[in-house]
């Protein structure tokens, strides 16, 4: 197999680079989580800290992959990271861990919420086309599957397709968010929503609705605060989620050494500064609390808007009737740019697993538009299939969790080259180290433990899928040889 057929080229750039982290990281959540968070908290001062600590735990993460990104600037990125740092087995497991959940699903949930905001505009949509017992499928899910399939089509036709999309997408999504962000602002400072939102900023309270409507508030403090914090983290900790895909394409990144490590701080920061304004301008528009049987989007408040879409809620207030097209715009942009993003990056994961023989060999291989098509249609196939399967919720909080395990596993692999490789080239280093790489470790250890205690189920499920990857890899590695 000749040479050109195997090898990326060098062809993204800074802005590339980091409009893929961008782009990534920014889909529907900012639109929708802030609701079930309020309901979780009860307070703006503990809301705003939570999105500010989701802030810095992704931040803290990206700048610690930098040192990691400068040293292997190699298709892959974090499976390379974690096969030098721990072995084939547990770089397997992280990549059998990206391809059954954490890159698919998340790519069938936003293709999905992309299809249900363009149900805004096509209530047929929501129609049921199979029924077969407990087993659905809507319209939404098939044009989902077919904005996947779409999105695929277009990156296996090239990188600079793919990177033309990834530009338009996220600029437009940043500026309407921007624009959002101003004109909340400038209108909610006006008003006496944001004063009554902070008199009693750090009253922290928890509310359920009960089966007949009764609402039921219950005082968090202590011990209950953390817990509660923990377990709400899960949600912007998602939202800000996937700015490590940029690692994957790190084989076709002019100059990676300096761009990835530049890349993952500057996207990470510009989102996080992003969510933080755009939660402050909720809290500038909509009163914390509110009714859920209220007439009004301003009467239902950030905790009760329809199907939690706060985003729209708060655009109602600013734009009136018309606000609802107008987000569904939006989150249309946001969830189709995001998606390229997760298309693009997470077959060139696969690609590097099946070069290393930990994947389907013909992955390996690139087309004569000089990119892993084979990859990218296996990850398109299961991501469809995972689009069928309707438990959304569910698949993003398994990935959010996995992810947060080998988010530690990475930058625990940074003390570990530093013994095991410490003559190996470093163009850049950890921001802070060893203080910033080991409180990264230790808030996001003290969060999953949080996890496992208050969301035993669906935490359960995710570790379970990390260890199900362990029989796989004996399995089919019979005839590899050992570590």
């Amino acid at each position: 197999m000749s040479e050109e057929k195997t090898e990326l080229k060098r062809t993204l750039g800074l802005v590339d680079a980091t409009s893929i982290v961008a782009g990534s990281m920014i889909g529907s959540g900012i639109f929708i989580v802030t609701s079930q968070m309020s309901r979780d908290l009860g307070s703006a001062g503990w809301l705003l800290l939570v999105w500010v600590l989701t802030g810095l735990i992704t931040v803290f993460a990206a700048l610690s992959y930098g040192e990691l990104a400068g040293m292997m600037p190699n298709a892959g990125g974090q499976f390379v990271y974690i096969q030098h740092a721990y072995g084939r087995m547990i770089s397997f497991l992280y990549g059998w861990t990206v391809f059954t959940v954490i890159q698919t699903g998340v790519i069938a949930a936003v293709a999905v919420a992309f299809a249900k905001y363009t149900s805004v505009f096509f209530p047929e949509l929501n129609n049921i086309l199979v029924e077969i017992n407990v087993f659905k499928i809507t319209y939404a899910q098939i044009v989902g599957m077919a904005s996947i399939i779409l999105l695929t089509f277009i990156n296996s036709r090239g990188v600079q397709n793919g990177k033309s999309i990834q530009l338009i997408f996220t600029s437009a999504k940043l500026f309407a968010l921007f624009a959002l962000i101003i004109l909340g602002l400038a209108i909610g400072f006006r008003g006496d929503v944001i004063v009554q939102n902070f008199q009693d900023m750090w009253n922290a309270s928890r509310t359920v609705i009960a089966d007949d409507g009764t609402i039921n508030v219950f005082p968090l403090a202590g011990s209950a605060l953390l817990g509660a914090m923990g377990a709400t983290i899960i949600n912007s900790l998602f939202s800000s989620d996937a700015w490590n895909n940029v690692t994957f394409i790190a084989s076709e990144i002019k100059d990676p050494k300096k761009n990835i490590p530049r890349s993952l701080f500057l996207g990470t920061f510009i989102v996080t500064i992003i969510y933080i304004l755009a939660n402050v301008a909720y809290l500038a528009l909509l009163p914390m609390k509110g009714n859920p049987n209220a007439a009004d989007v301003i009467g239902q408040g950030i905790m009760f808007p329809s199907n939690d879409r706060v985003g729209a809620a708060a655009a109602s207030v600013i734009f009136g009737d018309p606000a609802v097209y107008i987000m569904a715009v939006l989150i249309m942009v946001s969830t189709f740019g995001c998606n390229n993003g997760l298309i693009l990056a997470g077959a060139r994961l696969f690609y590097a697993m099946a070069k290393d023989g930990l994947f389907f060999k013909g992955a390996a291989v690139l087309n004569d538009r000089q990119v892993p098509a084979k990859a990218l249609w296996l990850q398109c196939l299961w991501a469809c299939v995972l689009c069928l399967s309707g438990k959304y919720g569910d698949l993003l909080t398994y990935a959010t969790f996995a992810s947060l395990l080998f988010y530690i596993l990475t930058i625990g692999g940074i003390f570990i080259l530093r013994k095991k490789e410490p003559d190996t080239e470093r163009p850049y280093k950890a921001f802070g180290y060893p203080v910033i790489p080991a409180l990264y470790i230790i808030i996001t250890s003290a969060i999953c433990i949080d996890l496992l205690i208050y969301d035993t189920r669906n935490t359960g499920f995710g570790l379970l899928i990390v260890l199900i990857g362990i029989p796989v890899y004996y399995l089919t590695q019979k005839r590899q040889p050992a570590d």
